[in-house]
């Protein structure tokens, strides 16, 4: 009769016997495990290479639609500097009766 049929709360189980892995098996283990390790390589490599063509594409295409916009901006640029006159100027601070003397004469 078997345990669980005696005790039906309680389950049955089984433990396997597992011999230490020989050289085949360590073997084998190492190829499989060389294996995955190239395949994750690649596999990353591969994302890398497809988002960065993806960046790329994006900023070209950023690029190619604000090219009207950078050249109106250097035309712009360009017409400002065309209407600066440099020069200097100097601050003289005038004693209060010459102001006064000043301001007489432009109220008359």
């Amino acid at each position: 009769m078997p345990s669980n049929e005696r005790n039906p709360g309680r389950k049955t189980m089984f433990h396997a016997q597992a011999r230490p892995p020989g050289l085949l098996g360590k073997l084998l283990a190492l190829v499989v495990g060389m294996v995955f390790l190239v395949a994750g390589l690649v596999f990353s490599i591969v994302i890398f290479a497809v988002i960065a063509g993806a960046g790329l594409a994006a900023w070209g295409y950023f690029w190619w639609k604000t090219r009207a916009l950078r050249q109106a901006m250097r035309q712009q640029a360009a017409r400002a500097h065309e209407n600066v006159i440099d020069g200097e100027a100097i601050v003289v601070d005038e004693p209060e009766s010459a102001r006064s003397a000043i301001e007489d004469k432009q109220d008359r």
